[in-house]
């Protein structure tokens, strides 16, 4: 019986915040709904109330539509784009029918107010903008029930916190950052349901197959892309974010069936310049969502697990934008369902789940609509100083033109997605000082070139600008819940200084290029004797992945070599006419026009004979083939980790890629694979048992390559025919080692603290490279590696070690003591000949969260490069 009534949604807690809130799903307080204008609760358009089933996203989205049609004046609809399955993507703001009159004003004047559009704002007041978000994770699908719910309450009830709510706030909501993903669980889980839930935990109905519904459709987190914008639903999301810049940001999710509520005040560590004004706020929410809490009997905690750190998430992103951010956890995610029994022997529902997000949705707007005046002039202030006064030690950055022209555009691009401004020098000049992120010191007596690009300090975006470049991140608490380090200087690697000297841009167009500059668009003679392309970064990649998709053949400099007075390192691309002459006079126009589409710098030569190194048709430049190129997924795989894989061909090289579900690794037609990747897994005993170990041993012997991935190398470490290893440490005198000693003296209470001494979240690494080798061709600039694992590989006895870790290549980040022990002198990448064929040692994964933009060129290196 008990059973029943939770479903029904019944419970005391549930009908408490009916009464006392007047909860737009009950159907009391006809008098309150009748006195605004009538419009459809959520239960009689879609057939059913709210919490007996889930809602499929184009539902969600049409009962927004049905409310706008019947209350137009209260209600705006705003598309803002599509996912790559084509659904769409949408946010409604609501209000009084005055501030609605006057939506676009006051969308404009709080741009103007804070520097972020041009022009005097009106002398009309400001009212906060309040934006919700839910459902960032799919399967944490409460989120987008919740949102009818509160848009119901907002605009039917006429009880004193809604109407204070409107009349003073301007909301946004949006129903699903993630529909893909929402959808990908809703319709898996509406097919397992019976006709009455089982909340018993083992049901089927409980346990969501691989991947689940958590993630985009490429299998990216997205509530890790907010600064990066690598996925297309943030893409379109932030841009839209841009334009309206709003005052407070709630991001609601789903964590573990056994916790119960979380919401702010967050944990430690708060990032160092998270305002005083913000950390204050941060107590105001939790004293606003306990009462509602409080009173209706429902536990909650705060203060723990979820910091306010990694600048990518939907609290800290909107925090470093000047926003009061937070995250709101409600027990149950994925697993839950409609009803699920905990281990206490009670039953959560769906019903109550939906309660709980409700209140804090009503309490957090609450606390907006009762200092409106205040939130806007802090808001206004932390731009003002930004503007006038910045954060940080540097208040400007100069980044070199003579990197690679494919990696500056890429940073420019994360720029400009950020509305962080930039420009260039304009002139050369010397500045007295510098620190060099390069070399991790100040410089001296700085030069400047016209066509380097300056980032001035002093603009509204200045706190994300200081936080997205510091070098290294201060952390007031080392137990984090995410990566601890991401300089852009590092993930794009390219050179940067720190000026402690303010320069301002001395032009927002790059300098012209000078005539004598061999590019795409060079007046060269059209029929040149090859054309080259320098390996440095992702448009090299790219290029080489069209020209292979279209049957052109490319060659490789093994070595460094010069001609027509120009040098070009090791890695260069070489497409000859020779040996593409079938293409006849298509060829210079399909090789041009790939170029212009990658941005890939292309240059005409007239003679494959060089003045020093290899001449082109020596053995030492290399034809390349286009691999056919498999990827494992499938259950144990983090879907990220595959996701990353999937994504970078099918996005960003736009080449075939297969995608292999480990359970039919016995199946493969190895003679039809060229390449297998495999990402990192957490159950490679299941897939790599040993007749497919021999299996692919045999095919890597007869010239295939394996390319193996952060634990899938672990994993390998140590298996029959496979050189990795792992230091061995028995002859270590430990009795020496007072760390040991420590360890034994540790408190329960510490627990979680202690075991970060073996932690690594997210820390960077300078990587000494082999870049004569083709696995570290392009990387003479430096590679810095995001570092994940604390693996402790010894060098190859008799393979290649291509990139490794000595002593002191420790550059940001929190790495735990022991962690900092086993990297030392520690192998990061390698190569084994095995046969004809080559297995490729990632400790790291270079493609993480597809924002590592310097890693996409070392994948590039092992897919296309190595074994040639």
């Amino acid at each position: 019986m008990k059973h029943f009534l939770l479903l029904a949604g019944l419970t005391v807690a549930s009908l408490t915040i009916q009464s006392e809130s007047a909860s737009a799903q009950s159907t009391s307080s006809t008098s309150a709904v009748a006195s605004s204008a009538p419009i459809d609760s959520p239960a009689k358009f879609l057939g059913y109330q709210i919490g007996e089933r889930f809602t499929p996203h184009y539902r969600v989205l049409a009962y927004a539509e049905q409310v706008a049609r019947q209350l137009p004046k209260r209600i705006k609809l705003i598309p803002y784009g599509t996912t790559y399955e084509g659904r769409q993507l949408m946010v409604v703001a609501i209000g009084s029918e005055e501030n609605m009159n006057r939506l676009e004003e006051i969308r404009t004047n709080n741009l103007k107010r804070i520097g972020l559009m041009d022009g005097t704002p009106t002398a009309a007041a400001q009212p906060p903008i309040a934006w919700l978000s839910y459902n960032v994770h799919g399967n944490e699908a409460v989120s987008s029930e919740t949102f009818m719910d509160v848009l119901y309450r907002l605009l039917s009830s006429s009880d004193a916190v809604s109407q204070k709510i409107m009349n003073t706030t301007v909301v946004i909501l949006d129903p699903g950052l993630n529909p893909d993903g929402h959808d990908r669980y809703v319709n898996w889980y509406n097919q397992m349901v019976g006709r009455t839930p089982d909340p018993t935990p083992s049901a089927r109905e409980h346990n969501e197959p691989w991947p689940g519904g958590r993630y985009t459709h490429y299998l990216f987190d997205p509530n890790r892309d907010w600064a990066w914008q690598t996925q297309e639903i943030t893409q379109q999301r932030m841009a839209l974010y841009q334009q309206w810049m709003p005052h407070l940001h709630g991001d609601f999710h789903e964590m573990g069936v056994e916790s119960p509520y979380y919401f702010a005040p967050s944990a430690k560590p708060y990032h160092e310049d998270i305002t005083p004004f913000q950390r204050k706020f941060q107590q105001t929410i939790g004293d606003y969502c306990s009462r509602y809490f409080d009173k209706n009997g429902w536990l909650y905690y705060t203060r723990e697990r979820f910091d306010l750190f990694y600048p990518s998430y939907g609290d800290t992103y909107p925090t470093y934008n000047g926003a009061i951010g937070m995250t709101f956890e409600q027990g149950g995610s994925g697993r839950a369902g409609l009803a699920i029994e905990k281990a206490d022997g009670d039953t959560l529902t769906l019903r109550q789940r939906i309660d709980h997000h409700v209140a804090s949705s009503i309490a957090t707007l609450e606390s907006v609509a009762d200092r409106p005046a205040e939130i806007v002039k802090e808001f206004g202030q932390f731009f003002d100083k930004s503007r006038n006064t910045p954060i940080g030690v540097y208040k400007s950055y100069v980044i070199k033109s003579n990197g690679d022209a494919g990696r500056l555009k890429a940073l420019q691009k994360l720029l400009e997605r950020n509305k962080i401004s930039y420009g260039y020098s304009g002139k050369a000049q010397t500045v007295a000082s510098g620190f060099n992120y390069i070399t991790q010191k100040n410089d001296k007596n700085v030069s400047v070139a016209a066509d380097d690009i300056v980032i001035s300090a002093y603009q509204p975006k200045s706190t994300l600008l200081k936080i997205l470049f510091e070098q290294n991140s201060a952390l007031e608490d080392s137990a984090t819940y995410d990566i601890t380090a991401w300089s852009l200087p590092y993930a794009f690697g390219l050179q940067t200084y720190g000026l402690t000297a303010r320069i301002n841009p001395g032009s927002t167009q790059p300098p012209a290029v000078s005539s004598s500059t061999s590019t795409t668009g060079s007046t060269a003679a059209s029929r040149p004797y090859a054309y080259l392309v320098r390996w440095q970064s992702l448009p090299a990649v790219q290029m080489l992945a069209g020209l292979l998709k279209q049957k052109i053949r490319v060659r490789a400099a093994e070595k460094p070599f010069d001609v027509e007075n120009k040098t070009y390192p090791s890695g260069t691309l070489i497409v000859t006419r020779a040996g593409n002459e079938r293409f006849g006079e298509r060829f210079d126009a399909l090789v041009r026009a790939e170029a212009t589409k990658t941005g890939a710098d292309l240059t005409p030569v007239q003679t494959g004979f060089v003045s020093k190194g290899s001449d082109f048709g020596s053995d030492f430049v290399t034809g390349l083939k286009a691999p056919r190129v498999g990827v494992v997924i499938g259950e144990g795989t983090p879907p990220p980790s595959a996701g990353e894989v999937w994504h970078f061909f099918d996005q960003e090289l736009n080449y075939p890629l297969a995608l292999i579900d480990g359970n039919t690794l016995g199946n493969v037609q190895w003679n039809k694979l060229d390449v297998l990747i495999l990402p990192t897994n957490y159950n490679y005993g299941r897939y790599l048992t040993e007749k497919n170990l021999a299996s692919i041993r045999e095919w890597i012997r007869a010239g295939g390559k394996l390319i193996a991935l952060e634990r899938a190398a672990s994993f390998l470490a140590g298996k029959e025919g496979f050189d990795l290893k792992e230091k061995d440490d028995k002859g270590k005198d430990k009795s020496k080692d007072k760390s040991s000693v420590l360890d034994s003296l540790k408190l329960y209470i510490d627990r979680e603290r202690t075991a970060i001494a073996d932690d690594i979240p997210g820390s960077i690494y300078r990587v000494d490279v082999d870049t004569s080798h083709p696995l570290g061709f392009g990387l003479s600039g430096g590679y810095y590696s995001l570092v994940q694992n604390a693996y402790n590989f010894d060098f190859l006895k008799d393979g290649w070690n291509v990139g490794y870790l000595k002593t002191t290549n420790y550059v940001a980040g929190f790495s735990g003591r022991n962690a900092k022990e086993k990297l030392k002198n520690t192998l990061v990448m390698g190569v084994q000949e095995l046969g004809r064929g080559s297995v490729v040692y990632l400790a790291d994964d270079p493609l993480f969260r597809g924002f590592w933009y310097n890693g996409k060129l070392l994948f590039g290196n092992a897919v296309f490069m190595v074994g040639n």
